[in-house]
């Protein structure tokens, strides 16, 4: 009977250890994905090349022809989105806050924040953008840690690894 009670015991600590592990633990795996990689932003259904930034905190688009607005006693804005071949789309979303990010010598830049939906591989996410004028970057879109959490693994040797695929879902 001491043994039934012990092997017991031992599967309830089992169970609860590994009860409380992060999802990908059990079997969804975070994907493994390039330092650059094709990112779709679903609002737009435009795809435009991403730098994958373990560095940053938040997510940045390059927004050169930002224009805010006010809409029902509430602050939005409105820019357009172009991709590398030249197909642009018009966003207008409402800002959800505004963000200090610390630049170069230790200046801080205010840029708004708004919320998009954006697909990197099989990652769909609803995510906290800040924008910003990208000119003379490479890249107009920066993916951030609040986008990669417990999905994504960067790869730094790989680039363009991996297409949107929740691009028409």
């Amino acid at each position: 009977m001491n043994r039934v009670v012990e092997f017991l015991l031992l599967v309830a600590i089992w169970v609860v250890c590994f009860s409380s592990l992060p999802a990908h633990v059990h079997g969804d795996s975070p994907r493994v994905v390039g330092w650059v990689e094709n990112a779709c932003i679903r609002t737009c259904q435009l795809i435009l090349p991403a730098k994958i930034d373990t560095g940053a905190v938040t997510c940045s688009l390059h927004a050169p022809d930002l224009v805010e607005f006010e809409r029902d006693g509430a602050k939005w804005v409105r820019l357009t989105v172009v991709d590398p071949g030249g197909k642009s789309a018009a966003i207008e979303q409402k800002i959800v806050s505004v963000c200090k990010i610390k630049r170069h010598f230790g200046h801080f830049q205010e840029r708004p924040v708004i919320r998009l939906t954006i697909c990197v591989g099989n990652v769909l996410k609803t995510s906290e953008v800040n924008l910003v004028d990208r000119t003379g970057l490479e890249y107009p879109l920066l993916i951030g840690r609040n986008f990669m959490d417990g999905s994504m693994i960067v790869n730094p040797s790989a680039k363009f690894t991996v297409e949107p695929i929740c691009v028409g879902d």
